[in-house]
């Protein structure tokens, strides 16, 4: 039976090209998998790993009674989030931003913890695969990690009221989560005898089986904690400025898995577009770019070559360490003062992470276009942007760990 792999994506540059083909090896090989019915790749994709058949960023998987933890990844619910603040004062919103939002490694100090509803709190601990990360659930809450992940002030261009955007997914529950169940998933593998078969990235739990049923409830149970997460940041700059009646909010995550029509579609950097994705659909996502192009909010396409989803943004042409390399020779403040300009850009940290700059991202025009070209999604408004806050440049204990080296043998064997 013939699997397609359906191509949303035009590569005009050699950059463009050689990471079109990467992906599409990927996806070659991914559809191998007897689970995967088919395959989207979006306008925004580029390869997430080396190992062949790892789906790609921009890319959607169709599978039968099949949940793989692989092709959602640790990041799940990854998201994006809105709240129109209505007729208030942009610079006043980012300063309100910074007061309450949290990046970088870790959680909360205890101090500055935000309450986790109750009812969340009560799914947590009902469920198998989540009940051990409480106290990971409780400490992670309304904060928003590093890389990519960003809090955005902007402009509605439809009524220039002020809107915030948030970015971010469920941080180490999540990843806990995603963790436990690959190991489960590679368990039934066992079972089923296909261990050698199937590489661990790609194994699979039986949505008909208990622990599959299980997986997929606590999947729901961590969507309903990021989005809390999200609108909690958003409530208190809120409350910061004075706000107590909300014009507008909608989210949607795009590092997830969907059911419809009893197929499962599992979107690693992926916009859902065709309604009822979810029981708190509004008809609207959002898609943004970078820290200096607009967000768009989109209506549902449904396009069938797109699986039903759409673009998470504009993805990479390659990785951070080969765009910092096409920055060399120029200084740190040439840099961002060439690529944001008067955008209000902001490090929780106090040191921008270079390797986020709008340059190290695929053209969003082209990326638009695409959209356009291929019926993704049908844009419906913008966000015109004015500031946006990202962690920065985080440490990264690992590396120094590769530079030192092994630690030395304090007991060498007796001669």
């Amino acid at each position: 039976m013939h699997k397609p792999i359906h191509v949303n994506l035009v590569a005009e540059t050699d950059h463009e090209k050689d990471n079109l083909a990467k992906v599409l090896a990927h996806a070659e090989e991914l559809i191998k998998i007897p689970t995967v019915e088919a395959i989207a790749i979006m306008p925004d994709a580029c390869p997430a790993g080396h190992s062949p058949g790892t789906i790609p960023v921009g890319g959607v998987a169709k599978t039968g009674n099949a949940l793989h933890p692989g092709m959602h990844s640790a990041d799940v619910c990854c998201s994006v989030a809105m709240t129109n603040i209505g007729q208030v004062d942009p610079a006043s919103a980012m300063d309100a931003a910074f007061d309450s939002t949290h990046f970088g490694m870790g959680g909360r100090p205890y101090a500055d913890q935000v309450p986790v509803p109750e009812g969340i709190l009560r799914g947590f601990k009902s469920n198998t695969f989540l009940a051990p990360f409480i106290c990971e659930a409780t400490a992670h809450f309304a904060t928003q990690g590093d890389g990519n992940h960003f809090l955005s002030v902007g402009k509605l261009k439809s009524t220039g009221d002020t809107v915030i955007v948030t970015h971010h997914g469920s941080r180490k529950p999540g990843a806990m989560l995603y963790k436990r169940g690959l190991e489960e998933a590679n368990r039934f593998m066992k079972d089923l005898g296909i261990h050698k078969q199937v590489p661990k990235y790609n194994a699979w739990l039986d949505y008909n089986s208990a622990a599959g049923r299980e997986y997929w409830d606590a999947l729901q149970i961590i969507r309903q904690w990021t989005r809390a997460s999200h609108f909690s940041i958003h409530n208190m700059i809120a409350e910061k400025l004075g706000v107590g009646v909300f014009n507008d909010r909608f989210w949607n995550e795009h590092n997830f898995v969907f059911r419809r029509d009893g197929s499962f579609y599992h979107a690693k950097g992926a916009t859902p577009s065709f309604r009822g994705f979810s029981a708190d659909d509004h008809g609207k996502t959002l898609i943004p770019m970078n820290c200096v192009e607009p967000i768009l909010i989109t209506a549902h396409a449904d396009a069938p070559n797109g699986l039903g989803f759409a673009p998470h943004g504009a993805g990479r042409n390659f990785s951070r360490s080969q765009h910092l390399a096409t920055l060399s020779g120029r200084t740190a403040e040439e840099v961002i003062s060439d690529e944001i300009g008067d955008i209000d850009f902001r490090a929780f940290n106090g040191k921008l992470d270079l390797s986020e700059l709008p340059s190290a991202y695929k053209s969003a025009a082209k990326v638009c276009e695409q959209i356009d070209q291929f019926g993704l999604a049908n844009v419906v408004d913008t966000i015109q942007p004015y500031g946006s806050i990202m962690a920065g440049e985080q440490y990264q204990p690992w590396k120094e760990k590769k530079k030192r080296g092994p630690k030395p043998d304090l007991h060498p064997p007796l001669s």
